[in-house]
């Protein structure tokens, strides 16, 4: 349990990163709009990707603190053993996807972004360190369902 401990505190504080330099890019865009007269270029540009990192790493997150929206009509209806069973057939259900659309497409996409070079358009860094946090996170979450899964048979 320490790994994982270790892995919330290090995502925790990069999320606490990401919303600070969220928030003071934010209010470097109104001070350059609306003081200077002149918007700066790259703000919009780097709020946005900020944002993408945030909620992507912050599904992750959540994931691992198992504090994600559910809905529980169906399980609620049923006995312990099989309310057991379901979330642990959730959890596989969720590791699948995880590893085929976030890790593994993820890092197709990111490979594709990388050989094209495509660079964004203001900041021009490159598109496949916007889309790296995909691959990522789905890592993260894979890691998360595993530790529970393994956590509840014991």
């Amino acid at each position: 349990m320490n790994a994982k401990k270790t892995i919330d505190n290090v995502l925790g504080g990069a999320l606490i990163i990401i919303m600070s330099a969220m928030v003071l890019n934010v209010l470097w865009q109104v001070f350059t709009r609306f003081v200077m007269g002149t918007p700066s270029s790259f703000t919009d540009e780097l709020a946005r990707y900020l944002m993408i990192w945030a909620g992507i790493l912050g599904a992750a997150y959540v994931a691992g603190k198992d504090m994600h929206v559910a809905i529980d009509v169906l399980p609620q209806k049923f006995n312990k053993s099989i309310q057991k069973r379901l979330s642990a057939a959730v959890k596989v259900a969720v590791i699948l996807f995880a590893l085929s659309v976030m890790v593994i497409g993820g890092i197709r996409l990111v490979y594709i972004t990388f050989v094209l070079e495509q660079l964004s358009p203001a900041l021009q860094i490159p598109l496949a360190y916007v889309y790296l946090v995909i691959p990522i996170s789905g890592l993260l979450i894979v890691y998360y369902k595993i530790t529970d899964i393994l956590n509840k048979s014991e």
